[in-house]
């Protein structure tokens, strides 16, 4: 069997009812050896669930974590931030144990971890620390568009100075290995987003891409990986590149997930590379607003469990050739 966990995020949020409520034996009959198992409040759980979350005990488990009190849609308690790095650290330890073959992250909120006084700039980072990874990627994945992320969750006026050749090394290799292991792409060829805009324009605009983007791009070139740019970001998002992109490469945040998520908003994941473990999540956040109404859409959710599934499978089998 390949055993997923999937953690239910910000109990306020969608993220419980949308786990509750999946379409399980759709689900099972779509990955016949796929086993799930539900982590977070047993009780919360199966308040939301449209059936008996029992029916389907063969194929799934609920592993407990109890809330430090009693969770009402769409308002914060911090009396239950720890609740959610509990289910996040259970999952990932057992990831790392092997009891699970990857995580599935249902969203949480960072405002109130952060709130209840405990440092947290998101599930990318807080797994990196976790499993003791040396570096980690952000990578969005839609039906035809893979962005990974040389930087994340920085303010702008910081991006600059962050981009270095050693991260960008980093970043490129994290990349193109798991393009490889769990993607299946023997060669993998990455487009790379300059910084600047027109990138740089030949230094009128900025010296990044001359003094870093460029030569650090030259250099994996000559190790064989399969590189083009720095292109302008504006232009490197249209078909003309895309047909031949395995994945592009934006310098931030905002720069990336924008144009992947008009694309694929709904119907994509969140995958961190370079984990020594596999974990995917949703690409939406809580939306408190629409907790308890049973209106959210899972789709996003379906993806995400979608390509665990089908990355522990390449991973199961590299390991048995």
């Amino acid at each position: 069997m390949i055993k997923l966990a999937i953690t239910t995020g910000e109990p306020a949020g969608i993220g419980p009812e949308l786990s509750a409520q999946l379409p399980f034996e759709q689900l099972f009959h779509q990955y016949p050896d796929l086993h799930l198992t539900l982590i977070g409040d047993q009780a919360w759980l199966e308040q939301q669930a449209k059936v008996p979350l029992t029916t389907f005990e063969q194929r799934l488990s609920i592993h407990h974590v109890p809330l430090t009190e009693a969770a009402t849609h769409g308002q914060l308690n911090t009396k239950n931030a720890q609740y959610v790095l509990d289910t996040l650290t259970h999952a990932a330890k057992g990831c790392m144990n092997d009891v699970y073959q990857g995580m599935v992250t249902a969203p949480v909120q960072k405002s109130v971890i952060n709130d209840a006084g405990i440092p947290f700039s998101g599930h990318t980072e807080f797994l990196e620390e976790l499993t003791g990874a040396k570096k980690v990627v952000m990578m969005l994945a839609t039906q035809g568009l893979k962005v990974a992320l040389v930087t994340t969750h920085l303010p702008l006026r910081d991006v600059a100075d962050s981009i270095t050749p050693s991260l960008l090394t980093e970043i490129i290799h994290v990349t193109h290995q798991d393009l490889q292991g769990y993607f299946g792409i023997e060669n993998p060829h990455i487009y790379v987003c300059g910084l600047n805009p027109h990138a740089g324009e030949g230094g009128h605009l900025g010296m990044e891409e001359i003094e870093i983007i460029e030569p650090t791009l030259h250099q994996l070139r000559s190790e064989g990986i399969q590189l083009t740019g720095p292109l302008p970001a504006d232009t490197l998002f249209t078909d003309k590149y895309l047909k031949h992109a395995d994945a592009v490469l934006a310098m931030y945040h905002d720069q990336g997930l924008p144009v992947l998520k008009y694309k694929g908003f709904g119907n994509a994941a969140n995958i961190t590379l370079g984990l020594p473990i596999i974990r995917t999540s949703v690409d939406h956040g809580t939306a408190l607003d629409l907790a308890g109404k049973g209106i959210a859409d899972q789709g996003s959710l379906l993806t995400a469990i979608d390509y665990g599934y089908k990355m522990a499978a390449a991973r199961a089998k590299r390991q048995r050739a």
